[in-house]
């Protein structure tokens, strides 16, 4: 879903993830290079066409804010990564992310041991 962006949309678009609803001028600044006021609102009239963005009227003019969940787009992003690097196989990503197990503590190999049991609830298996 967001992968498909262009990337100077993209970049606009995890702007808004991380700091919520902003001006225009907020996104101006947060760009690592400049843009005219013009041009950002021209890619977030873009975006918001698109149904990837939302804007809201404020004392300080638009506030603009993702439309799509940040719960929807992290799924949706992991979702191209599983299937592009691992095949499509969901095992062969968190096999991945175990093999990392030295960066995760033990509340991390807790919690995932806890999704899994979840899982597997939902599932009606063992």
């Amino acid at each position: 879903m967001l992968s498909k962006l262009p990337p100077r949309e993209r970049q606009i678009v995890d702007i808004l993830y991380e700091r919520g609803p902003v001006a225009v001028s907020d996104i101006c600044e947060a760009l690592p290079d400049q843009l005219s006021g013009s041009a950002v609102r021209a890619m977030l009239k873009r975006l918001e066409d698109k149904g990837f963005v939302q804007r809201t009227d404020s004392d300080r003019g638009f506030l603009y804010s993702p439309s799509v969940s940040e719960t929807a787009a992290k799924k949706s992003a992991l979702s191209e990564i599983v299937r592009v690097f691992f095949n499509g196989s969901p095992a062969s990503a968190a096999s991945a992310l175990l093999g990392m197990s030295d960066r995760l503590e033990g509340k991390d190999l807790d919690e995932l041991e806890a999704m899994i049991a979840r899982a597997r609830e939902v599932k009606g298996g063992k």
